[in-house]
């Protein structure tokens, strides 16, 4: 039989993944609302956020919302939607990892682009509310829309600006490369 702390760590664990859940949507929807102000309440005081490609990196929740304000600007009306969510806890119950997909449909500079991302999450709850306290984007492509066609089945599928840089994943995953030294 299941004992009433065991039951109570369940329902808490999903309450935590549910609220999760809000929080990764209400980042997506800060994002596309321009709100600022929404979008630097969902890190810690010390959040990181980065991407692998090193166009984004900005640490602590003033540094964040500012990094976003820059790439809002040069940014009109966007579209973000998160996927999966894979939420993961440890003996710590304030404490989760998490791996969402996403895609958004943006236009930076006026390019109508589109972007497939990962991002590798790290939360921390705090009086009863779950934030990010790192968050990692990888992208899979971020290209003008009409570039999608040609660019998908190139390794450059970043276009930072006008400069096209190597995707962050999956050619740097280990899985990949063993995939193609072993079927290839």
């Amino acid at each position: 039989m299941i004992s009433l702390e065991e039951l109570e760590g369940r329902v808490d664990r999903l309450e935590s993944r549910a609220a999760i859940q809000e929080l990764v949507t209400n980042y997506a929807v800060s994002c596309d609302e321009h709100d600022i102000a929404r979008l630097q309440n969902l890190f810690t005081e010390d959040a990181v956020f980065k991407s692998p490609s090193s166009f984004l990196l900005a640490t602590g929740r003033e540094a964040i919302a500012s990094m976003f304000v820059d790439v809002l600007k040069k940014r009109g009306p966007g579209y973000h939607w998160t996927h999966d969510l894979i939420v993961q806890f440890g003996d710590d119950h304030d404490t989760a990892t998490g791996t969402v997909y996403s895609h958004a449909e943006t236009t930076p500079e006026g390019v109508v682009s589109i972007a497939a991302m990962k991002y590798k999450d790290k939360y921390q709850r705090h009086s009863g509310v779950w934030y990010f306290s790192e968050r990692e984007i990888h992208f899979f492509y971020y290209v003008p829309m009409q570039e999608y066609i040609e660019t998908l089945n190139n390794e450059e599928r970043l276009y930072v600006g006008k400069e096209k840089r190597l995707a962050d994943y999956p050619e740097s995953l280990e899985s990949w490369r063993n995939f193609d030294k072993k079927y290839k």
